[in-house]
């Protein structure tokens, strides 16, 4: 008698030709693009990345093992509601200039896939290793060494990230602070869930927005999650450029000051490892610009309420049924921790 296969059979032989298929397709691939010799080995997606997937290889050439990853669109297809996302071909392209123009650590990108790959919307790059696990880095004894020494990198990354012409990047939004501040309005606004904090929140960004700020690149997700940390050089490698566009550079500052990348480490401004003094120095030397603590203070706060916002976001996917997921349900309820950030930047108590 014949055993019938089950439902999670079929799924799991589902995911697996559909591996198989892909690792046909990134074979030949690196084949066309990097040597016609080269062997894929070890194809493994990995956790994390929200809105793209991330898998590892290898490929073999002679006796040569190279470690690459693919960033690639869901299933290979952008999602055209995510206008703030960028395609992943003019990431790969400013990855590229960060490397090469402002000699920033990044993962170097070996080629972005073409039509002719039947990949979809992506780019391989070099497999850099370190650990982006916020709470790991802030805390495990191995990087004791180091964190005191990694705000004054980021100022010195940003510094240079923002010197670079911007008649040399791919096409991008500008997007200054009033822009950002209606486009998270409208988004607030589109789920009728009032939040009298952030309606605050919004009457004091808008009456205070910077007059006539520098526009330069901007990564626009420069953070503690985003930074491949070893213990030996600190800041190995900035990833997911995905949100990058030209705007005021002090975005990126107050950014990585947001209380909520502190992940818990509070008295730490920067990230949960660092001080903001330390930051603005390095910015300033790198830079040759120097930085208004209130200019960060505004984004700093902008930067609370629009993850804000994202969190209610979380919580409206998990309330109407498109992702029912625990991570969902506990990002969204993060909203009020948000609220208590607000105030505590709007009336700060001496």
């Amino acid at each position: 008698m014949m055993a019938q296969n089950t439902a999670s059979d079929v799924t799991k032989m589902t995911k697996d030709t559909a591996v198989a298929e892909m690792e046909a397709l990134l074979a030949t691939a690196c084949q066309s693009h990097i040597d016609k010799s080269a062997k894929l080995v070890s194809l493994k997606r990995l956790s994390g990345g929200a809105s793209q997937e991330t898998w590892s290889f290898d490929i073999q050439i002679g006796p040569q093992t190279l470690p690459l990853i693919l960033r690639r669109a869901p299933g290979g297809l952008r999602d055209p509601d995510k206008e703030t996302a960028l395609p992943l071909a003019t990431e790969a392209a400013l990855i590229h200039l960060a490397d090469t123009v402002a000699d920033i650590r990044v993962p170097p990108v070996r080629f972005v896939l073409s039509p002719e790959d039947n990949l979809g919307e992506g780019f391989i790059m070099d497999h850099v290793y370190g650990e982006t696990i916020a709470r790991k880095i802030l805390r495990d004894a191995e990087f004791e060494v180091i964190r005191p020494d990694l705000a004054r990198q980021c100022g010195d990354i940003l510094g240079r990230l923002h010197a670079i012409p911007t008649d040399q990047c791919p096409p991008l939004r500008t997007a200054p602070a009033l822009e950002e501040l209606a486009q998270y309005r409208a988004t607030y606004e589109a789920h009728n869930h009032p939040h009298p904090v952030f309606e605050l929140a919004f009457k004091w960004l808008s009456d205070n927005a910077p007059k006539s700020p520098r526009i330069t690149l901007v990564h626009g997700d420069f953070r503690n999650g985003n930074l491949m940390i070893t213990p030996e050089v600190g800041v190995a490698a900035v990833l997911d450029w995905e949100l990058a566009h030209l705007g005021d550079p002090m975005e990126d500052l107050g950014w990585l000051c947001v209380n909520s990348w502190r992940f818990g480490q509070i008295d730490k401004p920067v990230g949960g490892f660092g001080q903001r003094e330390d930051l603005f120095a390095a910015y300033e030397k790198s830079s040759g610009i120097s930085v208004d603590p209130e200019h960060v203070r505004y984004w700093e706060t902008l930067g609370t309420l629009k993850w804000g916002i994202m969190c209610t976001l979380m919580y409206e996917a998990f309330r109407n049924g498109s992702d029912r997921s625990v991570e969902r349900a506990a990002i969204g309820r993060r909203a009020s921790e948000t609220e208590i950030d607000l105030l505590r930047l709007l009336a700060p108590q001496n």
